[in-house]
């Protein structure tokens, strides 16, 4: 099979790289490419790393989102029974069927749509880009696709999906040149433009629980009025801090989960992918500001102690997934640490302080990119004046 594979690839090749049909060779590349290594060589001097290309290293981001993806796609699933069992919600007899078959499915039922819808549309723009500019398609758009489709509610409607990941890689990305080039988070750049058009369907009190007609409050709406306390007169179950670190609470898709990204987030650490620094340093300013806020508490909010807060919203997918992204977060060792307490001591703050917007992560991460390159600047400089003294000295 893979060698007929490898054939039919070598006789479209001529057929792309001259004569009518060269538009479509970005196409064809990111298609070959994904069978076989490219089949060119330099002819120079070259510094290999190791034998992981960016292609492998997205392929490598997309699959460790797979434990994210399968706890919320149960746990949706097992909200909406709850909720149907709790008479808050009329299913339809496909729901129930799908129900049924298990709670995974039908999760499922809501996942995928909005995932092919942001794949196939976010795949024409990358294409489209790739063609008018002639060049590869960039593979970076493969984890792109999947962890902004992870920040959404299940039930988002299919054209609010598209017209996310539209901005977040025309105008979070392409208008700067492509990938490597973008100072933002694609993925938060559309999620980000979602929350502020279309806020009922993002975030707040209208995230869905039972995902098809029936509203509640997320965790941080409820901590906002009365602190962690006001969690056990939820309107679905009484949300412990197990329930929220194993994911069986409302929210975004692949978020809930924090046992599921630990996970997947954890394999990224250990391959090298994710930088360590940067996630430690997450939760070394979530940690500080808590207990900052925690010592002055004036408002619910405020009493919520560190370890709520790394379990609720979209924190911990931030600080391993989205964080982490190597083109938009700080590269020298030292920056990363700043960078990554910046990111968690911002989205406390954003919590606690504007109560109008519970959700913090993904601002947070905002805000850090762009201070990125100066926090970068900043540690180059500083060795660089470092060497300087200790040649004069020498």
């Amino acid at each position: 099979m893979q060698k007929q594979i490898h054939n039919l690839l070598d006789r479209i090749h001529p057929h792309v790289t001259e004569g009518k049909y060269t538009g479509f060779y970005a196409l064809y590349e990111a298609v070959d490419t994904i069978f076989r290594a490219p089949g060119t060589v330099t002819t120079s001097e070259t510094h290999v790393r190791d034998g992981i290309d960016l292609k492998r290293i997205m392929i490598t981001v997309w699959l460790c989102t797979f434990p994210a993806i399968f706890a919320g796609c149960y746990f949706i699933g097992e909200n909406a029974a709850e909720a149907i069992a709790a008479g808050a919600l009329a299913p339809t007899a496909f729901q129930l069927m799908l129900l049924d078959w298990g709670y995974f499915f039908y999760g499922l039922s809501f996942f995928l749509p909005i995932y092919l819808t942001v794949f196939l549309v976010g795949g024409f723009w990358e294409v489209m880009f790739a063609t008018v500019r002639k060049h590869e398609i960039n593979e970076g758009f493969f984890a792109t696709s999947i962890l902004f489709t992870l920040t959404l509610p299940p039930d988002l409607p299919l054209w609010q999906a598209a017209l996310g990941i539209t901005f977040g890689i025309v105008v979070g990305k392409e208008v700067f040149g492509g990938t490597g080039k973008n100072f933002l988070n694609p993925a938060l750049t559309g999620r980000a433009f979602l929350y502020f058009a279309y806020p009922a369907q993002i975030s707040g009190d209208a995230v869905w629980v039972a995902a098809d007609g029936y509203s509640g409050a997320t965790m941080l709406s409820q901590m906002a009025m009365g602190g962690v306390d006001a969690l056990t007169a939820s309107v679905v179950s009484n949300f412990t801090w197990w329930d929220a670190f194993i994911g069986d609470v409302p929210g975004s898709m692949g978020e809930v989960s924090a046992l599921a990204i630990i996970i997947g987030g954890g394999i990224l650490m250990l391959k090298g992918i994710a930088s360590w620094r940067i996630v430690a340093g997450c939760f070394a300013g979530m940690i500080a500001c808590s207990l900052l806020f925690n010592a002055i508490a004036t408002t619910p909010l405020m009493t919520v102690p560190w370890y709520w807060h790394a379990v609720v919203g979209g924190f911990m997918f931030g600080a391993l997934f989205m964080a982490t992204d190597p083109v938009s977060a700080a590269m020298t060792h030292q920056g990363r640490w700043v960078y990554g307490f910046l990111i968690g001591a911002m989205c406390v703050l954003i919590r606690v302080v504007n109560p109008a917007f519970p959700e913090g992560m993904m601002l947070a991460i905002l805000f850090a990119n762009l201070f990125a390159p100066l926090i970068d600047n900043y540690f180059v400089q500083k060795n660089i004046k470092r060497r300087e003294a200790r040649t004069a000295v020498s």
